[in-house]
């Protein structure tokens, strides 16, 4: 069990959890609203989503501490999206299979991490169910990825437009439920 301490860390900073969740929406809403995107479009939006969203994760997992150590967790999804980003960037040319398997594996290690985390805080935080459940969703979302990565760049565009907004709308919802352990 996580000493309350550890709990008021968390509350203090769940303007981290809430910044991912907003920026999360806006690229979901601006992947949705915009499906004729380019590929190479799609390709700088999504390294910068993962970059944006790798180093407030990175940010987080410094600030919040476990007994006096950073959650290593965070720190490892937020090193994997600051990396996604980066191979982005450096490498814009990358065929849409690569990009759908880097998006996949990405979906699948934050998944995983973040339903960790979720079952660690399932008795000290209430409903810490929906950051096991934006997990679950991050899971499901790589698992298909990389099970029909013959899916059309259009219809990619919706999947991660739509995927990116209920993740971003249940990390939001989440981080506000954090704010009510901010200690006093």
């Amino acid at each position: 069990m996580l000493e309350q301490q550890v709990v008021d860390q968390i509350g203090r900073h769940w303007g981290w959890v809430a910044l991912r969740g907003v920026v999360a929406i806006l690229f979901g809403l601006m992947a949705l609203l915009m499906p004729a995107i380019t590929l190479s479009a799609l390709v700088l939006v999504w390294g910068a989503f993962a970059l944006v969203d790798g180093v407030l994760a990175l940010v987080a997992g410094v600030r919040i501490r476990d007994n006096g150590k950073p959650l290593w967790a965070l720190i490892i999804v937020g090193l994997l999206g600051i990396a996604a980003g980066i191979v982005t960037f450096v490498y814009p040319g990358l065929t849409a299979l690569v990009l759908l398997y880097i998006i996949a594996i990405w979906a699948l290690v934050s998944g995983v991490f973040q339903v960790a985390a979720a079952i660690r805080f399932r008795k000290d935080i209430r409903n810490e169910w929906l950051l096991g459940l934006s997990g679950l969703v991050s899971i499901l979302f790589g698992g298909m990825l990389i099970m029909q990565p013959g899916a059309g760049a259009l219809a990619l565009v919706w999947v991660i437009g739509a995927y990116a907004v209920f993740f971003g709308i249940l990390l939001l919802v989440f981080s506000f439920r954090l704010k009510q352990h901010k200690a006093s």
